[in-house]
């Protein structure tokens, strides 16, 4: 299947556009969501990837972050794709629930069957997807960020230290910080990844940081009112980890904010202004 688009409107004088293609990596028909602000008009764009958490589809951010103003402020393009494969062939947590399967790929490469087929959402997001972005879209490939939230958080930044030389910048909202010490994460690693812990390191943020040789400059914000804090996203964790590794990184707890879309689009202006200083 070629791209095809399935909706567009006019936002902020840019475009926000959502397509479908065929996913050789997920072997499956995927969605993804773009908005271009009006300077893509004139040449090729700084890009943002948007990776969101557990349940949500590409709209979500899109429908509620209130991202588009920013970015048509900056002139900086935002991809949002889905979380997962999907389709009537596609396998799903047997019992249905939220936090695995559909809506809820966890950005890695699948090793155990029957998730292997199609469960590499880290191929998909690091070659796949912004080849086609490309190719397609005036962007300027070279100059990329990445952003999350939740589940999405735990890719950006995990995909962002596996790969400083494809990124200007990371950011996240309530990042799970260590999938490898969380109840979310032991689940999808322990059945995308098997047993082998070895292979859960390399898509564990703090094991990242404490190995990593390159310095990015990272932004997270955590709502102390988040009920996932204590249990999932174990903040202090990273912190602690930068701190021993010397890793420079701006964590900043907001008061009062929950785990919410609320939360997220009270402060995107502040991190697509943190993306665009590192990407202008």
């Amino acid at each position: 299947m070629k791209l095809q688009k399935i909706s567009s409107a006019k936002c902020f004088d840019g475009e926000q556009l959502r397509y479908v293609h065929y996913s050789d990596v997920l072997q499956c028909e995927m969605k993804f969501s773009i908005f271009l602000p009006p300077k893509a008009k004139e040449g090729a764009v700084p890009v943002i990837y948007w990776l969101s958490g557990l349940t949500c589809t590409d709209e979500n951010f899109v429908t509620k972050a209130g991202a588009q103003e920013y970015a048509s402020d900056f002139g900086v393009a935002i991809v949002a794709p889905d979380t997962s494969p999907r389709g009537i062939d596609v396998p799903d947590d047997p019992e249905e629930a939220y936090d695995f399967g559909l809506g809820a790929g966890f950005y890695l490469n699948a090793t155990q069957e029957p998730w292997s087929k199609h469960y590499n959402m880290y191929d998909y997001i690091v070659h796949e997807l912004p080849q086609l972005i490309a190719s397609e879209f005036p962007i300027n490939s070279d100059l990329s960020s990445i952003s999350g939230h939740s589940m999405g958080g735990h890719g950006a930044l995990t995909i962002a230290l596996k790969n400083p030389e494809l990124f200007r910048s990371v950011s996240a909202f309530a990042p799970i910080c260590s999938p490898m010490q969380c109840p979310w994460g032991q689940k999808a690693f322990g059945n995308y990844l098997g047993d082998d812990e070895s292979r859960w390191k390399k898509y564990d943020t703090i094991e990242l940081i404490r190995k990593s040789t390159e310095r990015l400059p990272i932004l997270i914000d955590q709502g102390d009112a988040d009920n996932f804090l204590e249990a999932q996203l174990k903040p202090k964790l990273l912190e602690q980890a930068a701190m021993a590794a010397d890793y420079p990184i701006s964590l900043r707890i907001q008061s009062g904010y929950d785990h919410s879309y609320f939360f997220v689009a009270s402060f995107i202006g502040e991190h697509i202004k943190f993306h665009a200083k590192n990407l202008l």
